[in-house]
C-alpha cells in the first residue's frame, strides 16, 4: 500500500530494487545516481549499491582481464561483490528502506534471475533498467566521462584507461544478453531505454510507485551536458533585509545584469545560445534582460520565490518581534515550515518537480531564480540532505554551472565581482544584512 505524504510518496509496505541492466558505457551509474537524487529530493528513502565499490575493496584498480570468462578467480570475486551489495541493500530495506538501486551490468539472464528470487524473498518488488546504445558518439563520451571520473582509473593516463576501458567492454559483449531479448524473461517488471531514449519498453509496470519511477527515467538522457543557475541581482528589498516582495533591482543588481553575458561567456567557451528560464518576477526578468537576443527566455510561476504569506515584505527582526513562535517554529523545521498563507520548503519541492522533469529533456538552460527556490534545485543536483538544503549559502552575483557525471555533479562558480549584501541567516539570526563594506545595512 501507498500513501501520498506532503511530497512524493510514503511507502508503509512497498519496497522496490531498480536492478541497472547493459555494458559498460551506457549511462548506467549515471541513471542510478540521478534516480537516488531525485528520490531523495522528493523525502523517499532511496539508496544505490554499486557493485563495483564492493569489487574494489578486494580489486580497486583491475585490468580487462579481471572481467574475462575464462577468469575463475576475477569471476568468483565479482560474484562475492554482488551478493555482498544485495546482502546490504535487504538489510537497508528492513531497516526502513524504500528504493534501492542495485548499479551493475547484470548483463547474463541468470544473474538477473538470481537477483529477482533473491528479492522476491524477501517480499522486495523488482524492475529492470536497461540503457542501450549503439551510438558510437555517445559511447564515446561516456568513455572519456568514466575515465576521468572512476576510481577504477584515478590517477592513470587518460589514453591508456580508455583502451582498457575498451577492452573491458568487449569483455562483457560476449556474454551479454539484453532483457528478455529471446522472448523467455516476459515475465519480468522492467524499462528498456534505447539510444538515450529515441525508444522505450516498457513491460509489466503495476503500481504507483513503479510507475512514479519509470515516469522520471523516461524523462532522462545521458548525452553530456551542463545546468546553469543563478539568482537575481541584487534587488531593493535586499538592501532593506525584506523578504519576498517585487521588488526592482538595486543599482548593483543592474551591474549584475549587465556582467551576467560575459559570466556565461566564460563558463561556456563559446557563444552557444542558452535557453533561459526565469521566474514571473520583475527581479529575475530584469537580470536577463541584457543577454543575447537569440537566447529564448521563458518565465515560469513555478520559479516564483517561497511565499512568505503573511510575513511577505517583512524583515527578519519584524517577524520575529510579530510572529515569535513562528520564528522559532521555522527555524526549528525550516524544511517544513510552512509561513501563515504562504509555502514550506518542501511545499517549493512540490511545484518545483515538473520543472525538474522538464529541465531533465532539455539541453543548455540557465536559470535565473531566488534563493529558497535555487537551494532546492541545488541541492537535487548535490544530493543534500532536505534538512540542510534550506540553510545553504547561495550568494548573490555568481554564476554557478552544474555538470551531472557518472560518479557525482561537477561544481564552478563564477563570481561576478561585484559587491552585494549577503541574505543568508543563521539559526536564531535576525539576519542583520552586511554591506560589503563593512557596514551594517
Amino acid at each position: 500500500m501507498v500513501r501520498q505524504n506532503g511530497v512524493g510518496v510514503q511507502a508503509e509496505d512497498t519496497k522496490i530494487c531498480v536492478v541497472m541492466v547493459g555494458l559498460p558505457a551506457r549511462g548506467k551509474s549515471f541513471i542510478a545516481q540521478k534516480a537516488q537524487r531525485y528520490l531523495q529530493w522528493l523525502s523517499i528513502p532511496a539508496k544505490t549499491f554499486n557493485v563495483g565499490n564492493y569489487r574494489r575493496n578486494d580489486a580497486p584498480q583491475p585490468t580487462a582481464d579481471f572481467f574475462s570468462t575464462t577468469n575463475t578467480e576475477g569471476e568468483k570475486m565479482r560474484r562475492a561483490a554482488a551478493e555482498a551489495a544485495v546482502a546490504d541493500m535487504l538489510a537497508w530495506f528492513r531497516s526502513g528502506g524504500v528504493i534501492g538501486i542495485l548499479d551493475a551490468t547484470n548483463s547474463t539472464k541468470e544473474r538477473r534471475r538470481w537477483v529477482l528470487e533473491t528479492c522476491k524473498a524477501e517480499g522486495v518488488e523488482v524492475i529492470f533498467v536497461e540503457s542501450k546504445c549503439d551510438d558510437e558518439n555517445l559511447i564515446m563520451a561516456n568513455i572519456r566521462d568514466v575515465k576521468t571520473t572512476s576510481p577504477d582509473y584515478k590517477g592513470q593516463d587518460p589514453e591508456e584507461a580508455a583502451q582498457d576501458f575498451r577492452k573491458r567492454i568487449k569483455m562483457y559483449e560476449s556474454v551479454y544478453k539484453s532483457v528478455d531479448e529471446d522472448g523467455d524473461e516476459e515475465d519480468l517488471t522492467y524499462l528498456k531505454m534505447m539510444n538515450v531514449g529515441k525508444q522505450v519498453v516498457i513491460n509489466r509496470i503495476s503500481d504507483y510507485l513503479q510507475s512514479r519511477v519509470v515516469y522520471y527515467l523516461m524523462a532522462l538522457h545521458i548525452r553530456p551536458r551542463s545546468v546553469w543557475l543563478s539568482r537575481h541581482g541584487e534587488s531593493e528589498f535586499n538592501l532593506d533585509g525584506k523578504i519576498g516582495g517585487d521588488a526592482y533591482l538595486s543599482g548593483r543588481g543592474e551591474l549584475y545584469a549587465r556582467k551576467l553575458p560575459e559570466l556565461i561567456r566564460q563558463s561556456t567557451g563559446d557563444d552557444r545560445p542558452l535557453t533561459v528560464w526565469t521566474s514571473t518576477l520583475k527581479r529575475t526578468i530584469a537580470t536577463a534582460r541584457f543577454l543575447p537576443p537569440n537566447y529564448n527566455q521563458l518565465q515560469w510561476k513555478a520559479l516564483d520565490e517561497l511565499d512568505a504569506g503573511v510575513c511577505d515584505g517583512l524583515t527578519y527582526q519584524e517577524i520575529k518581534n510579530k510572529y515569535p513562535e513562528d520564528f522559532e517554529a521555522r527555524d526549528a523545521d525550516k524544511y517544513n515550515y510552512r509561513y501563515q498563507g504562504g509555502e514550506s520548503y518542501r511545499d517549493v519541492v512540490i511545484r518545483l518537480e515538473p520543472i525538474m522533469m522538464e529541465l531533465e529533456r532539455s539541453e543548455d538552460i540557465l536559470i535565473i531564480t531566488h534563493q529558497a527556490v535555487l537551494r532546492c534545485i541545488y541541492a537535487y543536483y548535490m544530493m543534500k540532505d532536505s534538512e540542510d538544503s534550506p540553510w545553504m549559502n547561495v550568494p548573490l552575483h555568481t554564476l554557478i554551472k552544474l555538470t551531472p557525471r557518472a560518479y557525482g555533479t561537477q561544481e564552478e562558480r563564477f563570481p561576478a565581482n561585484i559587491p552585494a549584501v549577503s541574505t543568508w541567516r543563521g539559526k536564531g539570526s535576525t539576519a542583520k544584512h552586511e554591506d560589503p563594506s563593512g557596514s551594517v545595512m
